[in-house]
Formats: C-alpha cells, sequence, structure tokens
C-alpha cells in the first residue's frame, strides 16, 4: 500500500475513534472545548508517530534477535509510558493552562489503546520504519479530526435546547454514534477507486 493510501486508511477508513472505538476516553473527557480537543489531538499524533517508529526499532532490533517476541505489549506500553511522561513535561513548560485543562487526560494517552494499537498493527501489517512513522501520524491526525468535531459539535450543543436526560455525556455518545456511522460510510473501495492499493 502507497503512503497516501496508508493516510487516507487511519484517518478515515479505519478511524482509530470512529470506526476502532478506540481511545473513547480522552475523546469524551476532552472534547469539551476546541482548544483543549486541539491540544490533545496534537499529544497523541506526536506520541502514536514516534511510538510507531520506536516500537518498530524495538521490536526489529531487540525482541526478534533475541527471540524475544512475546514481550512486545509491554515493552510497547514502556515506550510509550516515557513518550507521554516527555509531552506532559513539555507541554506543563510551554502551556500551563493546556496542561491545566488536559488534566487527567494528558497521562492517560499512557493507557490509550489507540497508541498501543497502532504500534500493534504496525508490526502485524509488516510496516518498514517510514510505513510506521506514516500510519502513527495518520492514526494520531484521525485522532485529532474526530476529537476536533466532537469538540465543535459539543460547543453546538452547549447552545442548544436539549432534553435534561440527555444532556452531558448522553448526547456526547449520540453525536459520536452519528459521526461514527457517518465514518463508516468510508470503505477500502475508496482506495481502490483513487487507485492507491
Amino acid at each position: 500500500m502507497s503512503y497516501i493510501g496508508i493516510i487516507i486508511t487511519y484517518v478515515f477508513i479505519q478511524n482509530f475513534i470512529l470506526v476502532q472505538f478506540m481511545g473513547l476516553c480522552p475523546f469524551i473527557g476532552v472534547s469539551k472545548n476546541s482548544e483543549s480537543a486541539i491540544g490533545m489531538g496534537m499529544a497523541v499524533t506526536f506520541v502514536t508517530a514516534v511510538a510507531s517508529v520506536v516500537c518498530y526499532a524495538v521490536y526489529t532490533f531487540l525482541l526478534v534477535p533475541f527471540a524475544l517476541e512475546y514481550l512486545e505489549t509491554i515493552s510497547f506500553i514502556l515506550v510509550i509510558a516515557a513518550l507521554v511522561q516527555v509531552v506532559e513535561a513539555v507541554i506543563r513548560k510551554m502551556s500551563p493552562s493546556l496542561y491545566k485543562a488536559l488534566g487527567i487526560y494528558l497521562p492517560l494517552i499512557t493507557t490509550n489503546c489507540a497508541v498501543l494499537g497502532i504500534a500493534i498493527i504496525n508490526i502485524d501489517e509488516g510496516y518498514n520504519m517510514l510505513e510506521s512513522f506514516t500510519a502513527g501520524l495518520a492514526a494520531g491526525l484521525g485522532f485529532t479530526l474526530a476529537i476536533i468535531l466532537m469538540s465543535n459539535i459539543r460547543e453546538r450543543i452547549e447552545t442548544t435546547p436539549v432534553r435534561r436526560v440527555f444532556q452531558g455525556v448522553p448526547i456526547a455518545f449520540i453525536s459520536a454514534g452519528l459521526m461514527a456511522l457517518a465514518f463508516m460510510a468510508f470503505d477500502s473501495s475508496l482506495l481502490t477507486n483513487l487507485h492507491l492499493v
């Protein structure tokens, strides 16, 4: 698959939030306003892109030569945890207001199954290092797209009369479900029609 095909696949066809339903905790928790959604999206994009490359290197140059492939998941989690610590320190230093807005959801990137998921998918698909980076970047961009769209919807819902029983998280999940239906309209035939397979 071409690099453009990988990007289209993980942004639209296999979007981690809206198609694979991974990483819903920060998606619902941080999508209340656009500023924090953009910050979380950028943080997740950075972590998924860099983690994909580092996890590929750890798997290819450490685990495989020593027949330690069974340590894949735990080693990937350690890599992701270290990257999240770096991102957390940088955001705390560069933008204290964003750090405060992201709150507990920033360290939760460590346990975000979307980040671990793309690292494992890269290995399972047999991607090389550049393809792994592209897939990680595209997965993060897909996450960012979904969370920004959701934050815009939730900001509009705040000014719209909603029945009390649906206010807050219930209407957020209903909106996410409708977005997921829209994204599920994209399928692999898109890649075939664009001649990217």
